[in-house]
């Protein structure tokens, strides 16, 4: 069974368990796309409003934007375990003469690259989602602003959480041109979009 068609229950289980998959960058995916989610309700509690009319039309908008990005993050946590398989298998290969030696680094440094491009992308859109909460905190309903609080920390946590498992397959990157790369893009959308997150949920602690 896909990871995301599981209960919440055996989904929890199987990330406290010692099985390779989920892990961190699968559970920071997963809590992106219920901040998102969040964000999508408050679209939702706002649509239909006649409080509300004059921004609806934006509201569907940011909808289908948030829609589309609760989405490919649920796809983001099958793709992250699909992901560290091969580096998991990696880990264990023989290393006895110098041909296996050469084979596994070789099979470790695909495996560190196709890692790090997940919780990367895990990265880009929790950006993305950030940004949408700015929206729907401006011009959705009132009473569900804690919501947009809520929704703009899971994301933030998501964000963060994603950048871990970057920075930890970096790490032991061999090609260290392509891990400053992905250090550098990480760390500049941690500059970015940690700093939006905190001036959403301060404007959201400002109106309760």
């Amino acid at each position: 069974m896909e990871l995301i068609e599981q209960s919440c229950t055996c989904f929890v289980e199987a990330l406290a368990s010692k099985a390779p998959v989920p892990g961190g960058g699968g559970a920071s995916a997963l809590v992106g796309a219920l901040g998102m989610a969040l964000g999508n309700m408050v679209g939702s509690l706002t649509v239909g409003k006649k409080k509300y009319a004059a921004v609806e039309d934006r509201i569907l908008e940011l909808q289908g934007q948030a829609t589309r990005l609760q989405q490919e993050l649920l796809e983001l946590v099958a793709a992250d375990a699909k992901a560290f398989e091969p580096l998991s298998k990696a880990y264990g290969m023989p290393k006895e003469t110098p041909e296996q030696q050469a084979e596994k680094a070789r099979v470790m440094e695909q495996a560190l690259k196709d890692a790090c491009a997940v919780p990367y992308r895990i990265m880009e859109v929790c950006g993305e989602a950030i940004r949408l909460h700015r929206e729907f905190a401006e011009k959705g309903s009132a009473i569900a602003i804690s919501d947009v609080g809520v929704g703009v920390a899971c994301c933030k946590a998501a964000l963060l959480g994603a950048s871990l498992n970057v920075f930890i397959n970096t790490k032991a990157m061999a090609d260290r041109a392509c891990a400053e790369d992905y250090n550098w893009r990480a760390e500049a959308l941690l500059a970015e979009y940690t700093a939006l997150a905190d001036e959403i949920y301060a404007s959201v602690r400002r109106r309760l």
